[in-house]
């Protein structure tokens, strides 16, 4: 049953850890790109 249960938690772990990153990525993306939006826009005047 231990060892069961270890093997479950890492599996749900580490395939909850790539779609977090993914979030984390994304994320990250989409604040750059609005973060360049504004600069561009302000800088342009568009």
């Amino acid at each position: 049953m231990a060892p069961t249960a270890t093997q479950a938690a890492r599996r749900v772990r580490h395939s909850a850890a790539r779609p977090a990153d993914e979030a984390r990525q994304n994320a990250a993306a989409a604040l750059q790109r609005a973060l360049d939006r504004r600069d561009n826009g302000g800088s342009t005047g568009h």
